[in-house]
């Protein structure tokens, strides 16, 4: 005890000598500069906009957490985020998604959220459980999900009365889709449709309606027997874009953004997107536009609610706790979810889903109404898809242009799609 104040006293002195007070010397200790987080997403305009307005709001609440951001469209998010993964420079937060979680959780590039929902930095209270799921590999939460979508057809309702058309009812059918679209570009000389440009999506959902699906629950091979359901499913296509109803492959690879899609330009009637998107469409546009479910039959299990976008804490970051802080204030705050509108999809939490409803325009509180029917429809969640799939994607991508300029045909794009898909998901036999 002696010897402890004999090196204590001298030290107080020597700081009184200096002109300074212990109790400044304490705070000259305490004194940090702020942690600075990096973060990166992909997007449209308007999201990059309003993700800019809520770090800016994050930071003035948490002066202690400076934060750098990135942003870029889907196909340049992926190959910058690629080298980065293998140099072990991932951003503290990366914008993840269902394509792509598997791959990078295995290869231990993610952390565990479940840690910090378990000590209340993210809280949870307000959020269904089962939304939870869709980062969830195995028990732990890899991704966490920012906003729920579903798959929509937006529709312009004065390009169909200018082609003497009306909008169909909710509960229209492939073969309503195929005449209407054909209608509208008699009546108009517009397409009737955009060119469905995301088969992994809208084929998984024609499958899905037809009970069928794209991966088999194991993710070792497609998931559906019949290649009649691939054929079926491109030769409409075929038939619409044979008769101008439908723009050639050399017009939908020339869009670059929703700005140049054909409905924000009125040279198409109906497009074929996310739920979420329909934000962004109607800012593109500046018009009203209206949304519907893509054709039946079979709407009810075709339909899936999933995880729009999900946030990830990259297993190389040195700040994971001020990471999980701004995941929590993201998805929980309300002056943040307002300024973010939706535009990731409806909101995790049901306060601030609730709450950005209430300042919605009526024709934007239908996508909220939209997704929530959905999920009370079918009551699923869209979980991770299978590693491998990226690659299935890209070869579906490849064989639909193929179609669509007619280098082959459905039949032939059927059987090289169901070889190469089932190659590349063979290996994850070695996993089970």
């Amino acid at each position: 005890m002696k010897k402890r104040l004999i090196i204590i006293v001298p030290l107080v002195f020597l700081m009184v000598i200096n002109g300074c007070s212990t109790t400044e010397a304490v705070k000259s200790v305490k004194k940090k500069e702020p942690v600075t987080l990096k973060i990166a997403w992909w997007g449209e305009q308007p999201r990059h906009d309003s993700t800019v307005k809520v770090i800016e709001l994050f930071e003035k609440k948490n002066p202690d957490i400076k934060i750098e951001y990135e942003y870029s469209s889907w196909d340049d998010y992926w190959k910058r985020l690629a080298p980065l993964a293998a140099a072990n420079q991932l951003p503290d937060i990366v914008q993840m998604d269902l394509l792509y979680i598997k791959s990078y959780s295995q290869n231990n590039l993610l952390a565990d959220l479940t840690p910090y929902i378990k000590n209340n930095l993210i809280d949870t209270k307000l959020i269904d459980e089962k939304i939870l799921s869709g980062g969830l590999i195995g028990n732990k939460l890899y991704g966490f999900p920012l906003g729920m979508n579903a798959p929509v057809v937006i529709v312009d309702h004065h390009l169909f009365a200018e082609a003497g058309m009306s909008i169909p009812k909710e509960d229209w059918t492939w073969a309503d889709f195929e005449k209407i679209a054909s209608e509208i570009h008699k009546g108009s000389a517009i397409y009737g449709t955009d060119g469905m440009k995301t088969p992994e999506v809208f084929f998984s959902y024609y499958l899905q309606s037809k009970g069928k699906s794209l991966y088999n629950p194991d993710g070792t091979s497609l998931g559906y027997a019949d290649d009649q359901l691939f054929v079926d499913y491109f030769d409409m296509q075929l038939r619409l874009m044979d008769q101008g109803a439908f723009p050639r492959g050399d017009v939908t690879q020339q869009i670059n953004g929703i700005v140049e899609e054909p409905l924000v330009n009125q040279h198409a009637a109906m497009a074929w997107t996310h739920s979420n998107q329909y934000y962004s469409f109607s800012q593109a546009a500046k018009r009203q536009l209206e949304i519907l479910p893509p054709p039946g039959p079979g709407q009810d299990s075709g339909l899936v609610v999933k995880p729009s976008q999900l946030f990830s804490i990259t297993k190389g970051s040195t700040h994971k706790q001020e990471a999980a802080r701004f995941i929590n204030f993201f998805i929980n705050n309300i002056d943040a979810n307002m300024l973010l509108k939706g535009e990731r999809g409806v909101p995790v939490s049901s306060k601030a889903a609730s709450a950005v409803k209430r300042k919605l325009p009526k024709v934007q509180k239908k996508v909220f109404d939209y997704v929530t029917n959905v999920e009370n429809q079918n009551g699923k969640i869209e979980k991770a898809y299978p590693l491998g799939a990226a690659v299935v994607v890209e070869s579906l991508q490849d064989i639909s242009d193929q179609i669509l300029f007619k280098k082959i045909t459905p039949v032939e794009g059927a059987k090289i799609f169901r070889a190469e898909a089932n190659k590349i998901l063979s290996k994850n036999k070695g996993d089970q």
